[in-house]
């Protein structure tokens, strides 16, 4: 897959953090509870940490106590990428930034949650870079 972002390994390695970059670029994922935008109700577009494309918005982002900022849709459908991930054993569905291909979380559907999509798009805080909203 080709990406509107590509740059070499060595220039994400040297313009993100550490553990920015296992996240993003190696499909770590961040202890539960632990980052910054789980428990936020700022107002605001939250992009890709990578990239700056803009990937969901504070409108969808809902309570799901899971220990990640969960959200029910994307921004726009052609905003994320969703590719099937077979790793642990396990089945998901890994969600990355259609702009540059960096891993952002996971997408659930069928949790009962009260939202709109019965989904549950389960994104790494440290994937993310919240604007907040004017006013």
């Amino acid at each position: 897959m080709s990406y509107d972002v590509e740059k070499p390994d060595e220039q994400w390695r040297a313009e993100l953090e550490p553990a920015e970059y296992a996240v993003l670029r190696q499909a770590a994922t961040e202890p539960a509870f632990t980052g910054e935008y789980t428990d936020t109700k700022t107002r605001g577009v939250y992009s890709c940490r990578a990239c700056g494309a803009e990937l969901f918005t504070s409108e969808t982002k809902f309570e799901s106590h899971c220990g990640w900022p969960s959200f029910y849709d994307p921004k726009d459908t052609d905003a994320v990428e969703l590719i099937e991930d077979r790793s642990h054993g396990m089945v998901r569905t890994e969600v990355r930034c259609a702009r540059c291909g960096s891993h952002l979380g996971h997408v659930f559907e069928g949790e009962g949650y009260p939202t709109p999509t019965d989904q549950r798009y389960c994104i790494n805080s440290i994937s993310l870079r919240l604007t907040p909203a004017e006013g």
